[in-house]
């Protein structure tokens, strides 16, 4: 679920770093997260709780700018200030959504998602400005960075098949705006998914867009405030301001970075965390 909500505003800031070598750096990141897969969670300790908290913090910042900027574009800020308090809020305070409801809204975005991939192909687009530029190994970092919170698997069970598929759907999802739009339209705006359906002749195809919005931000943000009060506790509560705050005054770059090295830290936190389960045995 994470994959949707992120992919709406993730695509247009990578491809403005990195151009069309914004699917590189999603490949690796589909790659980081297959490792992160086999990686164990943090500790308990006081920096591991606290490191995954903001991780957590800063995903529903980015869900929230995301649900703000494609659901209320005409009051994009209150809405996701609004989003951080009712939809986390809810979600530290117990709201839990049914594992079969997940489930099929899942499924429901995948089949949504594969949709807009052959909507864009099948249409010839209109000539793009810019084509492939020499390899931009930085841009292939940070949009690795900024991808990985939302490919990383939120559960143990069968990972590595999980990621392979979100990462496929991530590359050709990216590939399909490319091809529509090409890289410098595409980094233009964070709704740059809506001028794909329009440039996909598929106008009539933005209510359900407007939908699919409302599906993959939300249901990853109860998963998360309800993650932040297991790590945080009361505390958390202040978290929750900051992040509200955030989301009312930042655009999406800053929150998408945080979220990224977030989720990194997190894990090299896991990877002590094994070892040191290894030393003592």
């Amino acid at each position: 679920m994470r994959l949707g909500g992120g992919l709406l505003v993730a695509l247009a800031a990578g491809a403005a770093g990195a151009g069309w070598w914004l699917l590189a750096g999603l490949v690796l990141a589909g790659a980081a997260a297959g490792v992160a897969a086999r990686v164990q969670e943090p500790g308990e300790a006081l920096v591991d709780r606290v490191v995954v908290a903001v991780a957590r913090l800063s995903e529903v910042t980015v869900y929230a700018i995301a649900f703000g900027a494609y659901v209320f574009p005409a009051h994009r800020e209150l809405a996701a200030a609004a989003f951080v308090v009712v939809v986390t809020g809810a979600g530290f305070a117990g709201l839990k959504i049914p594992a079969i409801v997940v489930r099929v809204a899942g499924g429901l975005l995948l089949v949504g998602g594969l949709t807009l991939v052959a909507v864009c192909v099948a249409v010839t687009p209109v000539a793009t400005a810019g084509g492939l530029r020499p390899p931009d190994f930085a841009g292939v970092f940070v949009v690795a960075v900024l991808a990985l919170p939302f490919l990383r698997p939120a559960r143990r069970e069968n990972a590595g098949p999980r990621v392979l598929l979100l990462g496929a759907v991530a590359v050709l999802t990216a590939f399909a705006a490319l091809y529509q739009l090409g890289a410098v339209r595409l980094g233009l705006s964070p709704t740059s998914l809506r001028d794909l359906l329009a440039a996909a002749d598929a106008g009539t195809l933005q209510p359900l867009l407007t939908v699919v919005a409302v599906v993959a931000t939300v249901l990853p943000a109860l998963a998360a405030g309800t993650e932040i009060r297991e790590r945080a506790g009361v505390p958390g509560v202040a978290g929750l301001a900051v992040a509200a705050a955030a989301a009312f005054l930042l655009p999406v770059l800053p929150a998408l970075v945080v979220a990224g090295l977030a989720t990194v830290i997190e894990l090299l936190l896991g990877v002590r965390a094994r070892r040191y389960s290894g030393a003592r045995e």
